[in-house]
């Protein structure tokens, strides 16, 4: 009746039409079947009226946001292999064949790029800029020609055409990196690249344990550092080193009295008559772990690169071709840009490239979860601005991704402008994200944004998150490459029938081990070709995966940074007023922090000699000495080498000694991590609840 009251308060002149009241029935179906035009007091034009409102109408039920249509019910996104509930594949699959190929002509990642290069020809590939210049870009064609002679001239240095030649690359990101890649691929070569962080004696074993005679490096103090191991007298396989960027006469000399070549790039950019049929075959590609002592080789097949790429292709085949570029980039012809190479630099080239597609780390996205929350100080915009983002967090729990609602157009659009204003895919990886925070950038970049899980020993990714399921909390299905079990744990009370366990991986993406070391590689990869991660998982109803422990007690920061507390630990043992050190770090967040038991028989003279007087236990709750104690274990640190990421940054000191009695230590007086987390959670939470360090 109300409704009808209103159509009576309207006051039009005009004709009439029937048919528009029919359509206006049809569209409102809440409208009594008794009611008509002769029930109410209209004037012929006033169908005008309800003709406009008709017409408003199937506008908006024409343009209204749509939510995306899931690739398979989001209640049930793996099944049981076999009827082990504890072991489950990608509910994608007709049945227990996992993925291995998309496209019968992409098995390898050469056959990727020529893939790309068809589609693409000419078009941009690889994109580079200058200060406060537009990004420049090379084309498929010239980037398939240019790898063709790089390889061509690493065959006339010396290198062979087969998958036992290693050539190292030590550089940044940068065009020079993939043409390199490619021209090993291109020769049937292996690549193995080295990092800044491994330090002398990790460069050397790596060397040596590929036998790398030739190194592709992009600026001169990476070549000088490689020198230096040939100044100390180290033996090595090193004997040339070839440079993207110019370098001095010095260096020259430098590599020709310790016997090493050196080389501008341009100088092997040369054509030959050298001709080497592109490799056909699957051949071992390399990443070295930083971590647990010496780096291991990963080997990873061009098999397993291709599994693992064609798994996301699949999940996401349903939603538009936008989509499906960023993620299989070269398969499709995709271009990429890339930084200059400094990191202040970073939101400068965002803005410039505006990219569609954007890989990140955990860190990154903090980053800028706390720049929006820190750049907001009115207490009313703070309220806006919470609003706003429960408004569409609401359409994202029915499945709406937009960046084109009110609340974008008035409170959102500088954020994403300031990523470029073209987002449509955020890929999140290397290390988990808060629930918090994936949910609020869903929100105000108003993109795709899907979170993986995984290591290097699979590839990259073993799950992944659906699209249309925009929840937090988890770390998506197994891909259709890989099936996903959970294994017992007693130690740590986690059992597979319940649900919770060690997770373990296998199938197409999983690598073949490690290169010469049967003993690690058997640590890795069980009889029955399992790979053991070292994480703990917990199957959720929805057949999604979170993960809520670490096995082995080495973890990543939320910058990817691998940590090895232990290690951290017997450094600051070596502190003075330090007794015992409970070292934390948690994937959530970008720093450790500590719990410190002082030693008793030195601590108060210690604090004394600094000036402050007291008990044991009021000294343990003086910031002032929890600070010179912090600064005395920091300088202890330096002289050992510790990297910044592996220092902790704030301390809690406690009275009391980690003792078998109370269950903080191992009969064999190892700490019991588990444990120490529990008791100290509080202390934890109140370091980490401080603002970033």
């Amino acid at each position: 009746m109300q409704f009808q009251e209103w159509l009576r308060s309207l006051r039009f002149s005009g004709g009439d039409s029937k048919s528009e009241m029919d359509n206006l029935k049809t569209l409102l179906p809440s409208l009594p079947s008794s009611f008509s035009l002769s029930s109410l007091s209209l004037s012929p034009s006033s169908v005008v009226g309800l003709g406009a409102l008709a017409s408003l109408t199937t506008y908006w039920l024409v343009t209204r946001p749509r939510p995306i249509q899931p690739p398979c019910d989001l209640q049930a996104q793996s099944i049981s292999v076999q009827g082990d509930q504890s072991c489950r594949r990608s509910a994608l699959l007709k049945d227990d064949n996992l993925l291995e190929f998309y496209y019968e002509d992409t098995k390898t990642v050469y056959d990727m790029f020529q893939r790309g290069l068809r589609i693409a020809g000419n078009g941009p590939c690889l994109g580079f800029r200058k200060p406060r210049a537009p990004y420049q870009w090379i084309s498929y064609t010239e980037v398939a020609e240019r790898a063709q002679v790089l390889g061509s001239g690493l065959l006339a240095k010396g290198c062979k055409p087969n998958p036992q030649q290693y050539v190292g690359i030590f550089a940044q990101n940068r065009p020079e990196w993939v043409i390199t890649e490619m021209a090993c691929y291109t020769f049937s070569m292996a690549l193995v690249p080295l990092y800044d962080t491994l330090g002398l004696e990790a460069m050397v074993h790596i060397l040596n344990l590929a036998e790398i005679s030739m190194v592709i490096c992009d600026k001169e103090d990476k070549a000088e550092s490689l020198l230096k191991i040939k100044e100390k007298g180290v033996t090595t396989t090193l004997s040339c080193l070839v440079l993207f960027n110019p370098f001095s006469a010095a260096l020259l000399e430098r590599g020709r009295k310790c016997g090493v070549e050196i080389l501008q790039l341009s100088q092997i950019m040369v054509r030959s008559n050298i001709n080497a049929t592109p490799m056909t075959q699957i051949f071992f590609f390399f990443r070295l772990l930083p971590i647990r002592g010496k780096p291991k080789g990963a080997m990873i097949t061009h098999g397993n690169i291709a599994s693992n790429t064609s798994s996301v292709i699949k999940i996401l085949e349903v939603s538009s071709e936008s989509f499906v570029l960023p993620v299989s980039m070269f398969c499709h012809g995709a271009r990429v840009g890339f930084y200059q190479g400094d990191i202040s630099l970073l939101m400068d080239d965002i803005k410039t490239l505006k990219p569609t597609f954007f890989p990140v780390v955990p860190r990154l996205l903090n980053r800028i979860y706390d720049k929006i929350l820190g750049s907001v100080t009115s207490p009313l915009r703070r309220v806006i601005l919470h609003y706003a983002v429960r408004r569409k967090q609401a359409e994202l729990s029915s499945g709406v991704v937009r960046n084109n609602s009110m609340w974008d157009r008035l409170i959102f659009n500088k954020i994403q402008a300031s990523l470029g204003g073209n987002l449509r895919f955020i890929l999140t990886a290397s290390a988990p994200i808060s629930p918090t925070v994936l949910s609020f950038l869903r929100a105000t970049l108003g993109c795709l944004i899907f979170e993986g899980y995984g290591q290097t020993e699979c590839t990259a990714g073993c799950t992944f998150s659906m699209p249309g399921d925009w929840s937090a909390g988890h770390v998506g299905a197994p891909l259709p490459c890989a099936m996903v079990k959970l294994t017992d744990i007693p130690d740590m009370n986690y059992y597979a029938k319940n649900g919770e366990g060690e997770i373990c991986i296998r199938g197409h993406s999983v690598f073949r081990g490690y290169l010469k070391d049967e003993e690690r590689t058997g640590e890795a990869l069980d009889a029955d070709g399992w790979l053991h991660t070292g994480d703990v998982g917990q199957w959720l109803p929805n057949g999604t995966l979170r993960i809520v422990d670490r096995k082995k007690h080495i973890f990543k920061l939320s910058q990817g940074e691998y940590i090895a507390p232990e290690k951290i630990e017997n450094v600051y043992t070596r502190c003075v007023p330090v007794l015992q050190v409970f070292v934390h770090g948690d994937s959530l967040q970008s720093y450790l922090i500590g719990v410190v038991v002082p030693d008793p028989e030195v601590f108060v003279d210690w604090a004394k000699e600094r000036g402050v007087v007291g008990s044991y236990e009021e000294l343990c709750q003086n910031p002032d000495v929890k600070k010179a104690v912090l600064e005395d274990m920091m300088a202890v640190a330096k002289e050992a080498g510790l990297k910044s990421f592996e220092q902790v940054k704030d301390l809690y000191l406690h009275p009391d000694m980690f003792s078998v009695s109370n269950s903080l230590l191992t009969p064999t007086l190892k700490s019991k991590r588990v444990d120490l987390r529990r008791v100290f959670s509080e202390q934890i939470a109140q370091m980490y609840s401080k603002s970033s360090i």
